[in-house]
């Protein structure tokens, strides 16, 4: 579904991931792991093709993003929940729904079918539908997005550190839906600092420490490995 392949990256003269070379196949839920500054949001920011690779390739699907341009992703069947959530403040929760199930859909599926799948997967969003996204609660605005980067059914969801700024209640709701819909067979690249509970649903992991994968592994070797400890966890 995804893969890295020797990718470095750069800000101007500020070099940001080093040789990154990492997978995710096809019903799988990765979670990429790191401290502040590790580039766990610059290797998000490579996926969606913001940032382009000085050297190396990133594939989704089979498609060189760099080629494929950002704009495609969506219609290729990739869902994303940037970090901040990234919601239109000025738009009705119902309309910031509407534009990510318009992006992905491709008019196969039936917009009122996946706004009560999404209901019943966020029970609080039914409530909120004509209300300003911008005047939600950080917890609601997090379940939107998500649910946004969902409603069209994707093959793939890419999230970047949707549990920052939640309350420990809400982190654990939060990972318990992603959880849910990788059990629906919806392949997940989790960017995350919470590693106990990234790792604790996750199928394998990546360390990122200074641009570079440190460790790689099956999630349950990671939490018990000393050498991710010490670099990481």
């Amino acid at each position: 579904m995804l893969e890295l392949k020797d990718v470095d990256t750069a800000y101007g003269a500020v070099p940001m991931l080093r040789n990154v070379t990492m997978s995710v196949q096809a019903g799988e839920l990765v979670c990429l792991l790191g401290p502040n500054g590790a580039g766990k949001t610059t290797t998000f920011m490579t996926v969606c093709g913001v940032v382009r690779p000085q050297r190396g390739k990133v594939e989704v699907m089979g498609k060189n993003v760099a080629e494929l341009g950002t704009e495609n992703l969506a219609a290729l069947g990739v869902g994303l929940v940037p970090e901040g959530r990234r919601l239109f403040p000025g738009l009705t929760v119902l309309e910031n729904l509407r534009l990510g199930f318009d992006a992905v859909s491709g008019g196969k599926l039936d917009f009122e079918g996946q706004l009560d799948k999404m209901s019943s997967l966020f029970p609080r969003i039914r409530e909120r539908l004509r209300q300003v996204a911008g005047t939600l609660s950080g917890g609601e605005q997090a379940m939107v997005a998500l649910a946004r980067a969902l409603i069209g059914e994707p093959k793939l969801v890419v999230m970047d550190e949707p549990s920052l700024g939640l309350s420990p209640k809400l982190i654990g709701e939060y990972f318990e839906i992603t959880r849910e819909i990788h059990s629906r067979g919806t392949t997940v690249l989790l960017i995350e600092q919470n590693a106990e509970m990234g790792l604790s649903i996750a199928d394998r992991g990546y360390v990122l420490v200074k641009g570079r994968v440190a460790q790689e592994g099956p999630a349950k070797e990671l939490l018990a490995s000393r050498a991710a400890t010490s670099l990481y966890l």
